[in-house]
């Protein structure tokens, strides 16, 4: 089952953000490491079938969503000390909500050699298909990526939604389905009623459903459309804005290193 000894990638842990679920998103290190794999250990409940559809006919395909990490462990450890590729696949980037950090202990624990491919977000996803900036000139330059707390993963006080809401930023919201309501009346507290929310349902995937609301309205869809899980929100200015304005970054009053203005 090892890979072909000619192949550039040597046997250790991959750990590849397989973006939001569009195959055609992965980046191009990514599907090279994916498509010479001898393992694979993939989030299954939130990595669609598509993004393996190019994997060796032997791979060994090893789905997650039932396993903890004393199970997943033990397979990466031992596929790389018998010379095999191990890719650990994880949905969007892994710098975000990947649990990847405990993993990463255990690998250097161990004398595991271990590499990160990073992966495009979901939120960088939806606001390209939303054909949207959200950080727009005189209206918005932060962006902030946070989730409400949950039982795994509790968020620091320092963190609380509603002291993030009060810098009116494009803020990306994750894993809040379940808790909409409570989300938005943390927000209500400091963005305008009429704030423009993006709720998006599943990005990349094939059933993939996106909607733009107030965010006095955005607990009534998600309840309404029953979104539990996969569902981001984007609350911010930038959405739906007419307002003209462009940066200085082109303008020909402008100058810089690259651009000097000949006097």
């Amino acid at each position: 089952m090892l890979s072909d000894p000619s192949t550039p990638f040597k046997p250790a842990v991959y750990f590849i953000g397989a973006g939001p679920g569009d195959p055609e998103l992965l980046t191009l290190k990514a599907y090279s490491i994916l498509t010479q794999a001898d393992i694979i250990l993939y989030a299954d409940s939130l990595v669609p079938k598509q993004i393996l559809q190019d994997v060796r006919p032997d791979a060994k395909l090893i789905p997650t969503g039932n396993k903890t990490l004393e199970d997943i462990l033990p397979i990466m450890i031992d596929g790389v000390k018998n010379n095999a590729i191990v890719v650990r696949l994880h949905s969007g980037d892994l710098t975000l909500y990947s649990a990847i950090h405990e993993q990463i202990l255990t690998l250097v624990e161990e004398n595991i050699p271990f590499e990160l491919i990073p992966g495009i977000s979901a939120f960088q996803a939806a606001a390209a298909k939303l054909g949207t900036e959200l950080t727009i000139p005189n209206l918005v330059q932060t962006i902030i990526l946070t989730r409400v707390s949950g039982l795994a993963s509790p968020v620091p006080p320092t963190e609380e939604l509603a002291s993030l809401a009060s810098h009116q930023a494009s803020l990306c919201l994750y894993l809040a389905a379940r808790h909409v309501e409570d989300a938005q009346n943390k927000l209500l507290k400091h963005y305008p009623t009429n704030t423009p929310v993006a709720v998006c349902f599943r990005v990349g995937w094939p059933d993939e459903k996106m909607w733009i609301v107030p965010l006095e309205k955005m607990a009534e869809l998600t309840e309404q459309e029953k979104l539990i899980r996969t569902t981001l929100y984007i609350i911010s200015p930038a959405l739906l804005t007419d307002q003209k304005v462009r940066s200085r970054l082109y303008h020909p009053e402008h100058s810089h290193l690259f651009r000097p203005i000949l006097k």
